[in-house]
């Protein structure tokens, strides 16, 4: 092994900085989870619509996934370590202005900040894993640094939770301001500088193509469940376009000498099963979550931070099944685990799909708690998988690729459940608004969140009719009875993907562990190693 992977020293150093790329990745995971405990104050505070909450966690998402293979890019070529380190600076300042937002707008453009500041996170800390544990430990590793992305789910609202019922909403975003600036500098202070052996060119058209594709494409579907009109021009036309434009990005990032999305990786059946797989998970998983805020707060009236203990049992389960999926790929099979894991978060899906007001929460934890295993068992194995067919000197870019297809998933996720939700909402209630006054009524008829704000200002205005005053409890059930049946059919998609991604991971992920093509570390080059270090043999 060369100086660079000896940079990190003896295991005791190696620990920290494993620790240290933890919480880094904890954190940017977190925010794609903590803001979902805050949509429904969110949504009372600033006015905030249905769609509005979708793009505050989307464009989030958005940015992180677009720009996270070129981060990729950036890591390796001007030094993991130091785009790290500017990454946390950005997401600090960046989460410290979202915390002070007073409109939507402005919410949802520095979540888009975040996104891009975010990027850097994953692909770098698993590239500086990839780079610091030999081939025979680094499935151990990225099992547990998915365990800790699998946490967030669980953590996120837990963190989101108790900070809402001592403080306001934005405080959900300052909490990242002292997590991101420990990071970076402890980061300065245990972890030596590595990079590519030869600097990649950066692909600024693939970047554009990307941003410009996701982004029309995540739009035209939230659009179009906003609208409940997918003919309409800015519907049907951005998600043609969008199409198109990611159509183009696959043909120029193949011809390209140095491509920002290496679409070549995609040849390996091994790579694009583990890739489709895990995206398919996020987009059900992520989109599951957005529906379930509502279900909890809003028809089982639970606090944001009761919402973050139910959500609990995915914590543990993710942690579980993350910690073993690497030795149970070893023993039964990627093929196996990684389709076992789908099989375990359709069949939760499919559960939740029948949940209703008065379901036992023992049974809706043991739900929670089985997409959880399921969840770290995908999330192990398919990072595991993936990362083994990637050139050791690439693995910045390889690990930007596979984040990136799993956060399109997440946004897509956000963007269709959340969507298929809206409509179905919308035609179950009906004309069950028309009790309302009629310049209430288009925003009552949004959502859930929507309904009750309305008859909640109607009931605090005093001259309310008594009629009408009478026929609010009654819309209050009727918006949360169909709340629950869009809910199902939601539900019911997210379970019909997995079963996909399940059918995915059967035919082509391989059915045993390869044996590691390259020692860990090859390809990088340190900035700076002290003697000390550098003599120090690898562990």
């Amino acid at each position: 092994m060369n100086a660079a992977l000896t940079a990190s020293g003896p295991v005791p150093r190696r620990g920290l900085i494993m620790t240290v790329l933890g919480c880094c990745f904890l954190m940017v995971m977190m925010d794609n989870t903590i803001l979902n405990v805050a949509l429904q104050t969110i949504q009372e505070d600033i006015g905030a619509t249905n769609a509005e909450l979708q793009w505050a966690l989307d464009s989030y998402i958005l940015f992180y996934a677009a720009l996270m293979f070129s981060s990729g890019i950036l890591a390796d070529a001007f030094g993991r370590r130091r785009v790290l380190v500017i990454g946390l600076v950005a997401f600090a300042v960046a989460s410290a202005l979202a915390g002070f937002a007073d409109s939507a707008q402005e919410l949802i453009f520095w979540r888009g900040v975040m996104g891009v500041a975010g990027s850097v996170v994953p692909p770098a800390t698993l590239a500086v894993i990839n780079d610091i544990y030999a081939p025979e430990e680094r499935g151990k590793a990225i099992g547990i640094w998915s365990a800790l992305g699998g946490t967030s789910i669980a953590f996120g609202p837990i963190a989101g939770g108790f900070l809402l019922e001592h403080f306001w909403w934005g405080s959900v975003f300052l909490i990242n301001v002292p997590i991101a600036a420990v990071c970076a500098v402890l980061l300065l202070l245990v972890l030596a500088e590595s990079r590519a052996a030869n600097r990649p060119r950066i692909d600024l058209v693939g970047v554009l193509l990307s941003v410009a594709g996701i982004g029309a494409l995540v739009y035209g579907v939230i659009r179009g469940g906003e609208t409940n009109d997918w003919t309409r021009t800015d519907v049907l036309g951005t998600l043609v376009g969008g199409v198109l434009l990611l159509a183009v990005l696959v043909v120029f990032e193949s011809r390209t000498r140095a491509p920002a999305l290496d679409v070549r990786l995609f040849r390996n059946k091994s790579f694009a099963a583990g890739t489709a797989s895990l995206a398919l998970s996020f987009f059900a998983l992520t989109g599951g979550t957005f529906l379930m805020v509502f279900y909890v707060q809003a028809v089982r009236g639970h606090t944001p931070l009761g919402l973050g203990v139910i959500l609990l049992p995915v914590a543990v389960g993710a942690v579980i099944s993350g910690v073993l999926s690497n030795p149970m790929a070893k023993r039964f099979g990627p093929k196996a685990v990684v389709t076992g894991g789908l099989v375990l978060l359709a069949l939760s899906f499919a559960g939740q799909a029948d949940i209703g007001a008065d379901t036992a929460m023992w049974w809706y934890e043991i739900l929670l708690g089985v997409s959880g295993l399921g969840l770290g068992l995908v999330m192990g194995t398919t990072t595991t998988t993936t990362m083994a067919v990637v050139r050791p000197d690439q693995a910045a870019i390889g690990a930007g690729v596979n984040n990136t297809l799993r956060q399109v998933g997440a946004a897509l996720g956000v963007a269709v459940l959340g969507s298929v939700l809206s409509v179905q909402y919308r035609d179950d209630l009906g004309s069950a608004v028309d009790v309302l006054p009629a310049n209430v009524r288009d925003a009552a008829s949004e959502s859930l969140g929507g309904t009750a704000a309305a008859v909640r200002g109607l009931e605090s205005a005093g001259t309310l009719p008594a009629e009408t005053r009478q026929q609010l409890p009654g819309l209050l059930a009727k918006a949360q009875d169909a709340y629950l049946s869009a809910m199902h059919v939601s539900f019911g998609v997210g379970a019909a993907a997995l079963v996909v991604a399940a059918v995915v991971a059967l035919l082509w992920l391989p059915a045993r562990i390869g044996a590691p093509k390259a020692a860990a570390g090859t390809g990088t080059a340190p900035e700076h190693v002290t003697p000390e270090t550098s003599a120090e043999p690898a562990h």
